[in-house]
Formats: structure tokens, sequence, C-alpha cells
């Protein structure tokens, strides 16, 4: 198994300079990284980087909240797409879904999946499973299928907790085999990848993939 091949390579900090986003980039080229994973405004930047490359550039909407109204992500999504992101993470409306106002949190995602595919990008849903009941995890994922989500996402990293083996698990079961299950949170080891690509996930979200990779080579 290529790891290395699963990871979006991630630096999602705040104050993150122009030369640590180069740097991921860089350790992309290096280690075959799958993505690299920026905040909206590092894109173009990630983007000239990998330039020549088939590395991805995913870039996060409505991050780490998801509270920010729909027209918002849709024009956040419009940008990122237009300095080149081929991925976007997106959060969702957590305390709609609490609500239980699904039809908004539906559209919310419809709305950025719509302007994503029509620009050939594909759209991963941040259910931030740290604060869901087993039940509203189940409602979050199915209501992300139902709208054309390309996977679903465990975390955001900034939470009160990360990825788990039973979240991912839970997931994989109910998007099924067509959608894309992405582990995100907390997630530094090799052990900890594996574990959770054999518990479904086909995606690992993490600021440590150098350290996975040369885990792996140790193995």
């Amino acid at each position: 198994m290529n790891i290395a091949k699963y990871i979006d390579h991630t630096n999602l900090k705040s104050y993150a300079t122009k030369e640590d986003i180069i740097k991921l980039c860089e350790e992309a080229k290096k280690y075959g990284f799958y993505a690299v994973c920026v905040n909206p405004y590092r894109v173009k930047l990630a983007k000239e980087h990998l330039k020549g490359t088939d590395i991805k550039v995913a870039s996060v909407i409505g991050f780490p909240l998801g509270a920010t109204p729909t027209e918002v992500k849709v024009f956040e999504a419009k940008k990122a797409l237009e300095n080149g992101a081929d991925e976007l993470d997106m959060v969702i409306n957590i305390g709609a879904l609490k609500d239980k106002d699904y039809e908004y949190v539906k559209k919310d995602i419809e709305d950025v999946v719509k302007v994503a595919h029509e620009n050939g990008a594909i759209v991963k849903v941040i259910i931030e499973t740290c604060y869901l009941t087993e039940e509203e995890k189940e409602i979050a994922c199915k209501l992300a299928v139902e709208a054309g989500a390309d996977f679903v996402k465990t975390s955001t990293g900034f939470g009160t907790g990360g990825a788990t083996i039973e979240d991912v698990k839970l997931m994989r079961k109910i998007v099924g085999e067509k959608v894309g299950v992405k582990a995100a949170g907390g997630i530094r080891t090799y052990k900890q990848a594996i574990e959770m690509i054999r518990a479904g996930a086909n995606r690992i979200g993490t600021s440590s993939g150098v350290k996975i990779v040369e885990g792996a080579r140790n193995e």
C-alpha cells in the first residue's frame, strides 16, 4: 500500500506563513501525497508551487465552525475554485443540524456541491463528529449523500475531538461504497492511518504526513 496516496497533507493554521505553505507543497512533491489542504487565502500560492504535478489542491469552506450563511460559503467556494482549488472541504451548519433543520443543512451542502461540480471539483463534507450524537452522525451523512457530496469527513481538527475508528466505520456503513470517507483530526502515526483505512477511510487528512510516510518505511 502506498500510504502517501491516501494523504491530504494539511496546514490550516491561522498563522501559517507563505514559507510554511511552500514547505508543505515541497513535502507533497517529495513524498507524493494525494493533495495539500490549505486555507482559501493560500490556494493560489499552493497551485503555483504544485504546477506540473498531479497533486491536488484542497481548500476549506465555512471553516472551522460551519456557521456562515450558505451564500457566504458559495462565494468562498467560487473564489477558491477561481484560484485553482480542485477539492473543497466544507463544514456543515452544525447548529442547524442540532435544530433538526435538515432542509437547510442539505441545501447548504447542495449549493456548494453545485458550484464545485460545475467547475470539475469535488466536495468533502465535514460533519464534526465530536459534537454529534450517533443519530446526528447518521443523519448528517445521509444528508451529505442526498446533497451530492463526494466525501464525508470526520472532523476539522479544530473541535474537541478528532477521527475515531468507530466514527469511520459508522460513516462508511451509512454512505456505502460510492461516497468517500475522509478521516481527519489527530491522526499522527502510520499505525493510526492504517487503522483508519482498514475501518473504511479512503482519504486521510493530517499535518503529520511526513511522519506517517517515514513510519511506513520503518515498518
